[in-house]
């Protein structure tokens, strides 16, 4: 690292925003959003970057010549900052570091009452051709499109956080028992008549102008609003406008924060195996990558074994040796395997012999193939539980759809 590099991470804020890193020209080659601005782009500096991350962000590491950065106010607002910052200049390393499939959009559909969608980006594509989102037997057309998001499940709760302070409809709350019970909770807006549909535009106008990140703008609104319904003597509204002010000065996104600081430091990258057969025939295996809690489906492999019907232990060893042959695939933080002391002793084995020091954690099932118990170092348990348990259960749904796929071929 440059000495001109170290002062500016040095004078960088403890504080939320987007960092911006740039080669020598001021090309932004990369985007992300922080808790902590200083802490996280000083993680990008380890020397084993390659490996925490992947080989593709430590080269652009290497290319990075300055630094820039944008504080907000919020972890929430960082969040939507990072978002129209990679739409607005499509860093090369942002859209090579995942694939824009992968992305999650917020999008607005064109109605009356519109509803509020989080679609991934292979869904998005499809639906685009098509001109219209499908819902029963009605066609949606969009009328605003907000993204990529990066961390679908950081959107998932920002959604959330949002909604508290604009109540919006998505697709659980347009049927009618839906919408009544979203309504009870605060969720969703009344729906029945003309003034209700002049009140929901304005919601409408409001959370367009807080994805597009003009807070300033969208404060300034919501004060007009206010008055108005003041000066028509309509206090219990004017009262409730003042409250989302108050909401959006005082963003309660504790739970982002803690989202946030599970990858402040660095990506967290599971791999999780699984092996799937019938009486030990069309022997299966997978290999699924979860970063960050998210389903990474662009890494996922599969895995034909060729000693078929030696058991499941040699199984996966077969699995693992021909992973660690590609020195292209990043190494994760934590290995997860589908059984007992047999399997996690076995991975360990593999590890030790390529000198790789990377934890395994197996996952003991009960007789309803539910997650029993986690052996592994119970600080990683502890820590990651939530995200071991969802790689082995996806690991164990794409292995059956492959080996079904499998059969039916063999037929």
């Amino acid at each position: 690292m440059s000495i001109d590099l170290k002062e500016t991470i040095s004078k960088l804020p403890d504080e939320p925003g987007v960092y911006l890193f740039k080669d020598n020209s001021g090309k932004i080659l990369y985007i992300g959003k922080a808790t902590s601005l200083r802490d996280r782009v000083r993680s990008y500096f380890v020397s084993d970057i390659q490996f925490v991350r992947s080989p593709l962000i430590a080269k652009m590491v290497l290319e990075a010549e300055d630094i820039a950065f944008q504080k907000t106010d919020s972890v929430l607002e960082a969040l939507i900052l990072e978002a129209s910052l990679i739409k607005k200049h499509q860093p090369l390393y942002n859209t090579k570091e995942k694939d824009n499939k992968s992305f999650n959009y917020v999008v607005i559909t064109k109605e009356d009452f519109p509803r509020i969608l989080m679609i991934r980006g292979r869904d998005l594509d499809s639906k685009l051709k098509a001109k219209s989102l499908p819902t029963g037997q009605v066609g949606l057309k969009f009328k605003v499109i907000y993204g990529p998001f990066p961390h679908g499940r950081e959107l998932v709760e920002a959604l959330r956080i949002v909604r508290k302070i604009f109540p919006f409809h998505d697709e659980k709350s347009k049927s009618s028992s839906g919408e009544r019970f979203y309504r009870q909770l605060g969720l969703s807006p009344e729906s029945s008549d003309e003034d209700a549909k002049k009140e929901y535009a304005k919601t409408i106008r409001n959370l367009k102008l807080f994805f597009e990140g003009k807070k300033k703008t969208l404060k300034r609104e919501l004060v007009k609003d206010m008055k108005e319904s003041a000066h028509k003597q309509e206090f219990e509204k004017a009262q409730e406008i003042k409250r989302k002010i108050f909401a959006l000065d005082h963003i309660q996104d504790v739970a982002l924060i803690k989202e946030n600081k599970v990858t402040s430091g660095i990506t967290i990258r599971i791999e999780a195996y699984d092996i799937a057969h019938m009486a030990q025939k069309d022997v299966v295996g997978v290999m699924v990558v979860i970063e960050d809690g998210e389903a990474k489906k662009t890494d996922y492999r599969k895995f034909n074994i060729k000693e078929a019907g030696s058991g499941d232990v040699p199984a996966l060893k077969e699995i693992l040796e021909r992973r660690l042959a590609h020195s292209e695939w990043p190494l994760p933080k934590v290995f997860v395997v589908d059984g007992g002391k047999a399997q996690k002793n076995a991975f360990e084995k593999i590890l030790n012999t390529y000198g790789i020091k990377i934890p395994v954690v197996a996952t003991v099932k009960n007789d309803q193939h539910k997650v029993r118990e986690l052996l592994g170092d119970s600080k990683i348990v502890s820590s990651l539980e939530k995200e071991i348990v969802f790689a082995n259960s996806e690991a164990h749904r794409f292995a059956i759809a492959f080996h079904r796929k499998k059969r039916e071929v063999l037929k």
